[in-house]
């Protein structure tokens, strides 16, 4: 992997990780459907900017419906989990729970991808689902129930992250296939489309107050502009030069950013179980990705050139 490639992904994971400190601002605010489609929304027209600036043509070559598809996947589903799971779980819990996408990704790649299932694969995910596991029946009793529920949720987020990651490649193609950026617009298209409805629905139930905090416009439009459309084109541009699995590692840099944002600005604490569990979560991910900067991964890297 080259310097600049590991740098993209460094920076992706900072960005990233700050989109559950501005949803876990924005949720109590205006609602996990109000957030997550106000989310999408402003990462399309952040795009749609973008590609007027640069002078991007708005040719997609008979791929922008499955641009958009791919957005309901990778964008509207798993924004709209995430931000129901912070109704209720801290920053650096969704952070870390986000981790766990190569590890779906190794499982839904072996069922669906012909990718090939490794005995240390198979330890990373009984460690994976170990850390799972001790975070969500550790700590203050009365907080399990509650938790299980958000790290559900995260964890139907990073199974549509895993199928993504493949499809994106399948769908879109690798280098040589639709620009990132156009991607990027397309995803975001589809995923606003999506989530429209149930935003028709919710948006008026909101109370007039929530949308007049300014702290809670400015995470949107934080998580909108740079969370979203920023981060995207970043991401699909990895997904081209250097493969789905390489570019799902990100998610092992993103916990650190999560936990650092919510300590820093929310004073967000964190117990023992939690520790425990993604020191877990994180020998997971070594796990199932130690092959990735193997041989399997120059084979990916090499068929996408």
């Amino acid at each position: 992997m080259r310097t600049s490639d590991l740098l993209r992904l460094l920076l992706l994971a900072g960005i990233w990780g700050a989109s559950f400190l501005f949803m876990r601002i924005a949720v109590p605010a205006l609602g996990a459907v109000n957030t997550a489609f106000l989310r999408v929304f402003c990462g399309m027209l952040g795009l749609l900017i973008i590609m007027a600036v640069m002078r991007i043509p708005r040719r997609f070559e008979g791929k922008l419906g499955w641009a958009m598809l791919l957005g309901v996947i990778n964008s509207a589903i798993p924004f709209l989990m995430y931000c129901l799971a912070a109704r209720v779980l801290p920053a650096g819990y969704s952070a870390i729970l986000n981790a766990t996408t190569p590890l779906m990704g190794v499982i839904i790649g072996a069922a669906f991808f012909d990718e090939k299932l490794t005995i240390t694969k198979v330890l990373g995910m009984i460690a994976g689902f170990s850390g799972i596991i001790v975070i969500s029946t550790t700590g203050e009793a009365h907080l399990s129930s509650t938790l299980i529920g958000g790290i559900l949720a995260c964890l139907v987020a990073t199974a549509c992250y895993g199928f993504a990651g493949f499809l994106t490649k399948r769908w879109i193609g690798a280098r040589g296939g639709l620009d990132a950026t156009k991607v990027a617009f397309g995803s975001q298209l589809g995923a606003s489309l999506f989530l429209l409805p149930v935003f028709a629905f919710s948006a008026p139930q909101t109370p007039a107050s929530s949308w007049q905090i300014p702290e809670v416009w400015a995470s949107i439009l934080a998580i909108g502009f740079i969370c979203t459309a920023l981060a995207y084109i970043i991401y699909f541009r990895l997904l081209a030069d250097i493969g789905p699995l390489r570019t799902l590692t990100v998610t092992f840099m993103i916990p650190p950013f999560g936990i650092l944002w919510g300590l820093l600005v929310l004073g967000e604490q964190i117990n023992q179980g939690f520790i425990g569990g993604s020191l877990l979560i994180v020998c997971a991910v070594w796990l199932v990705t130690s092959n990735g900067f193997g041989k399997r991964a120059a084979v990916n890297s090499s068929a996408s050139k």
